[in-house]
């Protein structure tokens, strides 16, 4: 009985792909390749009660996911996999270099750098003189009021990658676009710092899901020198 459930349910993926499934079918699927041989219905529908959205089951931690009856390390893992994953493949897209010649671009780049992430981080985007990205380093993690981004660490990722320009960006995990004053005096700061090494800070994105806000484009920094929003 479940050899047929489940091989209905891959041929209806091959055919459809995964937008008519419903949340605990795209679980059933998925658990498939960590318990090759037990009904996955049961435990599908026990996750999403527990974490409350397929989001909410991704984001939980391996820890607490084993404690739940008939979830072993192997789906633990498979289960906390997926967000990283998904952030390695939207990134992978890009390419190697990719040209933020729009601050559009550099928005969505930005989202691509955090998908998957339910906790703070910082990130500066090093960029050179045609504002193709040198890299893109992780350089703080933690809210930047509770743990300042030190600005010498930012001075020190964008000289050790040769940047032109450099982009900030930061995500606000289930929060607002809206920066916060630590957010503005922060910007301010490390603005100063990377002018003093003649490295101009051309962004600052603050990315929250799949949004972002842009200093730049709201009149926080200077004008982008970038085309406009929807080059």
């Amino acid at each position: 009985m479940h050899e047929g459930h489940r091989k209905r349910l891959k041929m209806r993926f091959l055919k459809e792909g995964l937008d008519s499934f419903e949340p605990h079918q795209v679980l059933e699927l998925l658990l498939f390749y960590s318990i090759p041989r037990k009904d996955t219905n049961e435990l599908a529908h026990k996750l999403l009660e527990r974490y409350g959205s397929l989001s909410g089951v991704f984001d939980a931690d391996i820890k607490d996911i084993v404690k739940i009856q008939g979830i072993g390390e192997n789906t633990a893992f498979l289960l906390n996999l997926i967000p990283h994953l998904a952030r390695k493949y939207y990134n992978d897209k890009w390419g190697p270099k990719p040209e933020l010649n729009s601050s559009s671009k550099a928005g969505n780049y930005a989202i691509s750098l955090f998908a998957g992430r339910n906790y703070e981080a910082f990130y500066i985007i090093c960029l050179d003189a045609q504002n193709r990205v040198n890299y893109s380093e992780l350089v703080h993690e933690g809210t930047i009021n509770e743990a300042p981004v030190y600005p010498r660490l930012l001075v020190e990722a964008a000289i050790r990658h040769k940047a032109n320009s450099v982009i900030l960006a930061h995500n606000h995990p289930g929060g607002t676009l809206t920066p916060s004053r630590a957010d503005i005096e922060a910007t301010k700061t490390i603005c100063t710092a990377l002018e003093s090494i003649s490295i101009k800070v051309i962004d600052h994105i603050i990315v929250c899901g799949d949004k972002y806000y842009s200093f730049a484009e709201n009149g926080k920094l200077e004008p982008l020198k970038l085309q406009n929003k929807n080059a």
